[in-house]
């Protein structure tokens, strides 16, 4: 159980570095382990512009290759880490470590890691946090285990306590527990001090049951940026119309509507008849800038513009995704930011 002086951090505070898994032929990416490597290098390229970027990988052999091939690329790596540790696939947003802030050191929430409620092989991806702070790379955290089952995409969080989620995925985690049950957790182990509820969105090809970093964001000066979508033919239209509604009733802890900043839509993406999450939503913060998902259509410079208003005086850097939204995910959810202080060699 959280302490009262525990604080869950916005992701725009300030940050020790960013934690990714490599892809490797033993996952889930074998078939285009090619063009997403090429995302992986893009995405190193721009956070070590910034700040650390630490990479879990499966062994010496691939430190060796991943070495090889950032180096060559001209990353700093004066700001790359690695750490040797088991994992079933890559979505850290999900299976790394949800970190709360206490006044002089750091607690690592190891929420219960189900494969998004059962539909992939997690039991390595449920290892991950306790494998990480066996390493040694974590300064001053301790970690909790908490058996009940959480993902970090499913979440956000302003930074003072207020926490925004989607009921159609915590409520398909925790069937048998009413509202009231989960925001008691969520108030327990993420010192949550109100929960905001989306009854609404959703994207075709995102298998996670509607996590909310596919489709609305906290960010600076009480805002939400979100993922619109202004195309009445297209099947998402009524659904996320219903979710701008939620939004507009929404309210911040001094009782005013949020500012909103909609993110366009980008057109459909077929992959063997099958329709791809491009949300423009799953943007990634760190010091200095916002790394955007860019998927080669007209919106991406649209969207960088959205960014650029909610985000002031950051960097707006795209990062090619088209490769990541193939296994149902894109930019943010391969990533998990560690805030300042966390990593042991800062």
């Amino acid at each position: 159980m959280t302490a009262p002086d525990l604080r869950l951090p916005a992701e725009w505070e300030p940050q020790a570095g960013i934690l990714v898994a490599w892809p490797h032929e033993g996952t889930d990416w074998a078939p285009r382990l090619s063009d997403v490597e090429r995302t992986y290098v893009a995405l190193a390229q721009a956070v070590t512009r910034y700040q650390q970027l630490l990479v879990c990988i499966a062994d010496d052999d691939l430190q060796e290759r991943v070495h090889g091939m950032l180096e060559s690329a001209g990353v700093m790596m004066a700001r790359v880490g690695f750490v040797t540790v088991p994992y079933d696939d890559t979505w850290l947003r999900d299976s790394g470590p949800i970190t709360l802030r206490e006044p002089d050191s750091f607690c690592l929430v190891d929420f219960r890691f189900t494969g998004w409620g059962g539909k992939y092989a997690a039991e390595r991806d449920d290892e991950l946090i306790g494998g990480l702070v066996a390493s040694g790379v974590f300064s001053q955290a301790r970690r909790e285990r908490v058996d009940w089952a959480l993902e970090g995409g499913s979440i956000e969080s302003d930074g003072h306590g207020t926490i925004l989620t989607t009921w159609k995925c915590l409520h398909q985690r925790h069937p048998d527990q009413d509202r009231a049950a989960i925001e008691e957790q969520l108030r327990i182990h993420l010192a949550a001090e109100r929960v905001l509820w989306l009854e609404h969105g959703y994207l075709q090809g995102d298998d996670t049951d509607a996590h909310v970093d596919t489709l609305a964001r906290f960010a600076p000066n009480d805002s939400i940026v979100f993922q619109d979508c202004d195309d009445p033919s297209d099947a998402h239209y009524a659904e996320m119309q219903r979710m701008h509604r939620d939004l507009l009733a929404l309210r911040t802890r001094s009782g005013q509507p949020y500012r909103l900043h909609a993110l366009p839509w980008a057109a459909p993406v077929i992959d063997d008849g099958r329709r791809l999450a491009a949300s423009y939503a799953n943007y990634l913060v760190i010091n200095g800038a916002v790394l955007i998902p860019a998927y080669g259509d007209p919106s991406d410079e649209v969207a960088a513009a959205v960014l650029s208003t909610a985000y002031p005086g950051r960097e707006i850097m795209p990062v090619p995704c088209r490769s990541l939204i193939w296994q149902n995910g894109s930019l943010h959810c391969i990533t998990m930011q560690l805030p300042a202080g966390m990593l042991a060699e800062e």
